[in-house]
């Protein structure tokens, strides 16, 4: 069988793979317990900041961070009491799920930094490589997809790509909408994480869409056409072509 032939059945049951580990996944997620999940925020910026509002209102509790966590009080204060602040390193410790929402040009000293507290976690990373800001590491990372790139600076973490392709302006304003909801597309090769990242999207107010591996995440990067477009599930799957 040819090249051409493998690689779409591949897909195919890596698919039909995740879609049934999902399903199991996700069953104790929905249960009336009300179970949250504890978060750290690395990078509480524009798209680290509105997902802590999202977060903090759907009950996980949150460490939220950055550089100066003292500019961050007045957030926390307004949050509520399941939210306190931190540093980056003191939010890596406490999550049992960890947020990384930084300019992508410090994404190689963020993971030197806390390489020993995000092994074996689930991490979700919002960042975007631009060489106007990041320099040449972006040429790299975008050459080489933004997934993978991602994945060698975060060594072991158990990534997913998230929260990158939406205008973080529609965080705030699209959450929770009615009708049919804002989708985010999300990558990532272990599957346990991406059923963690989809119940985190849908309690953010948004549907979560499954793109694939990590290495598929670059069909939403950068460039791409879905990329700083605010589409429905229906819309970023038709356009993907995941249907």
């Amino acid at each position: 069988m040819s090249r051409h032939h493998v690689e779409p059945t591949r897909r195919l049951l890596w698919r039909a793979a995740l879609a049934l580990s999902l399903c199991i996944t996700l069953l104790p997620s929905a249960r009336a317990d009300g179970t949250h999940l504890r978060i750290g925020i690395v990078g509480t910026g524009r798209i680290g900041g509105a997902l802590a509002e999202l977060w903090a209102g759907a009950g996980h509790q949150l460490v939220i961070s950055s550089r100066h966590p003292e500019r961050l009080e007045a957030l926390a204060n307004r949050l509520g009491a399941q939210v306190r602040t931190g540093t980056p390193v003191q939010a890596a410790a406490f999550g049992e799920v960890v947020l990384v929402s930084v300019p992508y040009g410090a994404l190689p000293q963020v993971g030197r930094d806390l390489a020993h507290l995000i092994t074996g976690k689930v991490v979700l990373e919002t960042g975007n490589p631009f060489p106007g800001r990041d320099g040449d590491m972006a040429h790299l990372a975008r050459a080489k997809g933004a997934g993978l790139a991602s994945a060698a600076y975060l060594p072991g973490a158990r990534l997913v790509r998230a929260f990158t392709s939406i205008p973080h302006q529609r965080l705030r304003s699209e959450a929770h909408r009615a009708g049919e909801r804002v989708a985010v597309a999300l990558a990532g090769d272990d599957r346990d994480a991406l059923a963690t990242a989809r119940r985190l999207v849908e309690d953010a107010g948004f549907d979560a869409v499954i793109v694939g591996p990590l290495a598929d995440a670059r069909k939403f990067d950068v460039g791409s056409e879905v990329f700083g477009r605010a589409m429905t599930a229906a819309e970023l799957r038709r356009t993907l072509g995941l249907d």
